[in-house]
This record gives structure tokens, C-alpha cells and sequence, in this order.
């Protein structure tokens, strides 16, 4: 765990000679970096995120994109954001095609008839409810799949067994994502019946992880599902001895054109209320767990931010927009977001999306240029005392909901979040609410608030830093 300096507002080095960026009708960063310091260590106290995410986790629970669950997590999300006193609290409808868990199960029916713990990936199809049986075809890496010949697996279920990377950034994750999207079609192309993957995860525990595949148009689509890790090895040890044979069985079902809706609250600029701050995570979340860390963490991250800036005796200039977005596990709603919004994106003057757990933040990384400018220099000083840092790396990504605004020319910011065991309960029947220490929740939103705001609060221009910069 990190440590949290607590250190006196007044301590935070504010250098008198700093120069201003902004106009002169806004604060001098000086005195907005006060401010956003006050906010940060306020922050550390403040048990609303917390209660956020355990009344979602806890009166709500799964909440699986298209399903009731779902729809009354999107009620409950206008009454919170109301109660709280957002402005311009509403939901933002649209469609996708939801797909529904049905029964699960698989076996290895010789040489050793035994189970094995499996879960469906998102979007699988159907084995039908007599299930799959058939031998195995068992690749220790991705690469040795890709490397079969068409027709080499006719008949078999394929099963790849490579393990993903522990790292604190979760870069082991993107690594090992195509296994699990694009594994299913590439099996399918190479004559296989059905695909099993090792789940993506870094644990040793007997619960399989979930997670969104993307059938390619060009290839049959097959059935899918995730091995618990120790089922995965299992398997590996039974193929070295010789031939084996499993019986796969998966239920699910698509309902197309299943509602679905971006939950939105404002906290309105005092002077520059079009230019917009926005922020959120994913009330979306997979249907084994309770979606505590993923991500109840992320949107309870975003409003105790937006929470503690709107109690402000003043409010920033900009708009500062929580979105909380409906269908991010199954990749719909970002891109509903930007395409609905596309007439506003040169109005968004930065966009972040917290989506990855509830631990610490440890460094901020700023579109291109920010990082060398007098608001990043501003921002390290007011983030130092929290235990994070600016990275003098721009963001590559600002989480999967703001892609679409992303591509069409929004700044975006991330916010790194300690996921060194991020991915033990991923996606999991065990994201459950004990998995998350409130301490390190409260440090997230304290550099989100202290980041948020000194961005409403000042009128830096990131396209044009980021113009400068090149």
C-alpha cells in the first residue's frame, strides 16, 4: 500500500514567480492549486465514494448490461447523483443486442473423467443444450495457434494455455487480450469445434474469468468459455500423457435491441459552463461477482470527485460531466456516447474514464505537452503529498468509454491505479465489495478531485499544448 503523506495545505510548494497560462480573467494557478490541494486532502477522509460503491455492490449487485439488474442500477445511479445535487441529471438511452448467461459446464471425459471449472465469454454462442464432445487440440502459447495450418484442428476443441503477465500498469492484461478476443475465430478458421483459453488473470484460485470475445465475420463462430487457471494446467497435464476428450456445454442467449442508458450528472461552470470536464467509469459490470472493483470502484471514484468539487463555496469555471456509462463489458456504450455527442466533442476539453480497480493512484498522465507546462507543474506539486506523480509520458488510452472521443480529437487523461493484483478477481465470481480497502479508494479520488478541478477550475488549453509540442 502506498503511503499517504498527509501534509498541510499550506505546506504545498506554490513558487510565487510561477508563470500563468490562463486569462486574466481566471485565478492565477497559484491560488487554484491551493484549492485543489484543500480538495485532495479532503478527500482522504470523506467516506462518500466508499458508500457509493458498497450501496451499488450491495442493493444492486450484478448488473449486466440489457438485463433488470441493469435497469435498476440505472435508476438508482439518477437517484444518488440527484440526492447528491447534480445538475442536469439524466439518462441517455440506447440498444445493443444483450447477451445472457445460460447453464455452463464442462468435463473431461477421458482418461480421467473429471470437471472442470469453465465460464462463458461474452458473447459466446451456444453449444446447444446437448453440448460438445470431442478431443482437444492444446497450444501452450497463442503463437503456436496461430502458427496451425487450416483444417488441422477439424473436429477438435481447441484449448491455449498461456499464461498472462502479473505488472502493476496491467500491461500483461493488453498482451493476453487477443487470446481471448480474437481466439475463438482463429481457432474456428483452423477447423476447431469449440475454444477453451486459460482465463486472463493472475491468480491461482479455481474461479474462471470472463470477459467479451469478437467473432470475425470471416470465420464460423464456435462456442467459448475461460478455464479457472488451475483447470488450464490441469489439462496441460493430462495432453502431455496422451489424448483428451471433453464435453462442453454452453446455454446462452442474445436478446436483440435490449435497452440500455448512460447515467449523466453535471456540476455546471460558473463563467465557461459549455467547456466541458468529463469524467466517469462503467455502471456495467460482468454478472459473477458484484462489479465492486470493476467497476463500482471507477464510477463511486468519479462521483466522490465531482461530489467534493460541487461543495465548493465556489464552482469552477468549466462543466464538470460524470458519465456513467451503461455497456462498457460489452463495448456499446462509448461508442453510443460519442456518436450521440459527436456535434460536442471540440467543446470537451479533456476526458478521463476510471475503470481499473479501487486501489491507489500512483502517477497522472496529461495529453501531449501538459506534462512540461506550468498546469503540470502546478498539478505534480498538488498530487506530490497524495503519493502520486505527473508522468512525463502522455496517455496512450483514456479507458475503453472514451475512445470514440478520443478519436475525434478530445484530450484525454489517465489516471494509473496500482493493478498488481488487479486481475486476481477480474471479471470474477470474486469482485466482490471485501476486495476493496477504503484508505486506498479515498487516495484514488483525492487525485481525481485535485486533477479534475484544477483542469475546470483554470482555462489550460490541452489541444493547443499538444499542437505546440510537436
Amino acid at each position: 500500500m502506498v503511503r499517504i503523506l498527509r501534509i498541510a495545505v499550506v505546506s504545498v510548494a506554490l513558487a510565487s514567480s510561477a508563470s500563468v497560462i490562463t486569462a486574466s480573467a481566471t485565478p492565477p494557478l497559484e491560488s487554484l492549486a491551493v484549492t485543489a490541494s484543500s480538495l485532495g486532502q479532503k478527500a482522504l477522509d470523506d467516506p462518500a465514494a466508499y458508500g457509493f460503491v458498497a450501496s451499488l455492490a450491495t442493493e444492486i449487485g450484478q448488473r449486466l448490461a440489457g438485463t433488470e439488474a441493469h435497469k435498476r442500477a440505472v435508476a438508482w445511479a439518477e437517484a444518488k447523483l440527484k440526492g447528491t445535487g447534480f445538475d442536469n441529471v439524466h439518462s441517455e438511452p440506447f440498444t445493443l443486442p444483450a447477451w445472457i448467461r445460460g447453464a455452463e459446464s464442462a468435463e473431461i471425459v477421458g482418461p480421467v473423467p473429471q470437471h472442470l471449472a469453465i465460464t462463458a465469454l461474452g458473447g459466446s454462442v451456444a453449444t446447444g443444450a446437448g453440448g460438445i464432445e470431442a478431443e482437444i487440440a492444446l497450444f501452450r502459447t497463442y503463437a503456436e495457434l496461430l502458427a496451425a495450418p487450416p483444417g488441422s484442428l477439424n473436429g477438435k476443441i481447441a484449448v491455449v494455455t498461456q499464461r498472462m503477465v502479473r505488472a502493476q500498469d496491467g500491461s500483461g492484461y493488453g498482451a493476453a487480450n487477443p487470446i481471448r478476443r480474437a481466439g475463438p475465430s482463429e481457432a474456428a478458421k483452423r477447423g476447431a469445434v469449440a475454444y477453451l483459453l486459460r482465463s486472463l488473470g493472475t491468480d491461482s484460485h479455481r474461479l474462471p474469468h470472463t470477459g467479451a470475445l469478437n467473432y470475425d465475420d470471416g470465420a464460423p463462430r464456435i462456442p467459448a468459455a475461460a478455464l479457472a487457471i488451475p483447470d488450464a494446467e490441469q489439462l496441460e497435464r493430462l495432453a502431455a500423457l496422451g489424448p483428451v476428450r471433453v464435453r462442453l456445454v454452453l446455454t446462452p442467449v442474445v436478446a436483440d435491441n435490449a435497452p440500455s442508458w448512460n447515467v449523466v450528472g453535471e456540476v455546471k461552470g460558473a463563467e465557461r459552463p459549455d467547456e466541458i470536464i468529463l469524467i466517469g467509469g462503467h455502471l456495467d459490470s460482468w454478472d459473477l461477482g458484484t462489479g465492486a472493483t470493476d467497476d463500482g470502484a471507477g464510477v463511486a471514484i468519479a462521483f466522490g470527485a465531482a461530489r467534493l468539487i460541487a461543495g465548493l463555496p465556489q464552482r469552477p469555471s468549466r462543466t464538470i460531466r460524470v458519465v456513467l456509462f451503461g455497456a462498457e463489458e460489452m463495448d456499446f456504450s462509448g461508442a453510443a456516447y460519442a456518436k450521440a455527442h459527436e456535434g460536442e466533442a471540440g467543446k470537451i476539453v479533456m476526458a478521463g474514464e476510471a475503470d481499473f480497480g479501487a486501489r491507489t493512484v500512483y502517477s497522472v498522465q496529461l495529453p501531449p505537452g501538459a506534462a512540461g507546462s506550468d498546469f503540470g507543474h502546478m498539478l505534480g506539486r498538488v498530487i506530490a503529498p497524495l503519493g502520486a506523480n505527473v508522468d512525463r509520458r502522455p496517455p496512450l488510452f483514456g479507458g475503453e468509454d472514451v475512445r470514440g472521443l478520443q478519436q475525434a480529437g478530445v484530450p484525454v487523461v489517465s489516471l494509473r491505479q496500482d493493478g498488481l493484483d488487479y486481475f486476481d478477481t477480474h471479471h470474477t465470481a470474486d469482485d466482490t465489495l471485501d476486495k476493496i480497502d477504503p484508505k486506498e479508494l479515498n487516495q484514488a479520488v483525492a487525485v481525481w478531485s485535485a486533477t479534475t478541478y484544477l483542469t475546470a477550475a483554470s482555462d489550460v488549453d490541452f489541444r493547443s499544448l499538444a499542437a505546440s509540442a510537436k
